[in-house]
C-alpha cells in the first residue's frame, strides 16, 4: 500500500487543478474561437427572407390585455364612484379628539375626494399602459430581410393585430449575447424609448445568423 505525505498529496491536488484549468481555459478559448470564426464567415447577405426568431403565444398577451382592460374598468368605476357618491359630511369639533384619526378625516370634502378621484384614474391608466407597452414591445417573429440589411420586428397588438417595424441592421443593438441570456434579451432600437423584448423561450431557427446580425452589441450614434 502506497503512504502519501500530507504535504505531498496537497501539492498533487493542487497540479491537478491547475492542469485541469489549464485545460478548461483552453478549449472554451478554442470554441469562442471557433465561433468567432463562423460568424465572420458566415454570408448575411440572404437571397429570400430568413426568420431569426419566433415565439408564437397569442393566448398569453391576450389575458395580459384581458387582464389590463379589466382593472382599467375597475379603477374607473372607483374613480367615477369616487366622486360622485363621497358626500361632505364635516365632522363635529366637540369630542372628535377621542375619535381615531381616520374617523376624523372627512373623505367628501373637495379636496380628499378630487384626490381619491384622481388617484384611481391615474392607476387605471398605468394598468392600461403597462399591459399595452409590454404587449407591444414583445417580439413575436424577427425576420431578416433579403439583402441582409434591414430586420423586421413582428410584435403583438393590444387588439390581436400584429404590428411590424422595419429597422435597419445598424440602428439596432442587443444588449447582451443570446448565450448569456437567461429569460429575456432585451434589443435597443435607435429613436425608440423602450426595448424591444425577446422572450428566451422562444425559438432561433438560424442561431448563427442571428448572433452575426441582430444578435450583435453595436453602439448606437
Amino acid at each position: 500500500m502506497l503512504l502519501l505525505r500530507p504535504g505531498l498529496f496537497n501539492n498533487l491536488l493542487k497540479t491537478s487543478r491547475i492542469v485541469n484549468t489549464k485545460i478548461l481555459g483552453n478549449v472554451c478559448f478554442k470554441n469562442y474561437t471557433t465561433q468567432s470564426q463562423e460568424l465572420l464567415k458566415l454570408n448575411t447577405n440572404v437571397v429570400k427572407d430568413v426568420i431569426l426568431y419566433k415565439h408564437d403565444n397569442p393566448k398569453f398577451f391576450k389575458y395580459i390585455n384581458m387582464f389590463g382592460v379589466s382593472q382599467f374598468i375597475f379603477w374607473m368605476y372607483l374613480s367615477h364612484f369616487s366622486f360622485t357618491t363621497l358626500k361632505d359630511a364635516p365632522i363635529a369639533k366637540e369630542g372628535s379628539e377621542k375619535l381615531p384619526w381616520w374617523r376624523r378625516i372627512n373623505l367628501g370634502e373637495q379636496k380628499y375626494r378630487n384626490g381619491i378621484t384622481l388617484f384611481c384614474g391615474i392607476v387605471g391608466y398605468l394598468f392600461l399602459l403597462a399591459s399595452w407597452s409590454y404587449t407591444i414591445r414583445s417580439v413575436r417573429y424577427l425576420i431578416l430581410r433579403k439583402g441582409g440589411k434591414v430586420v423586421s420586428f413582428v410584435t403583438y397588438g393590444p387588439f390581436g393585430k400584429n404590428s411590424i417595424l422595419d429597422v435597419p441592421l445598424t440602428k439596432i443593438s442587443a444588449s447582451e449575447s443570446r448565450e448569456h441570456s437567461r429569460i429575456q434579451l432585451p434589443i435597443k432600437v435607435k429613436g425608440k424609448f423602450l426595448y424591444y423584448i425577446l422572450d428566451m423561450r422562444g425559438e432561433f431557427p438560424n442561431k448563427l445568423l442571428f448572433d452575426a446580425t441582430a444578435g450583435l452589441r453595436r453602439k448606437l450614434p
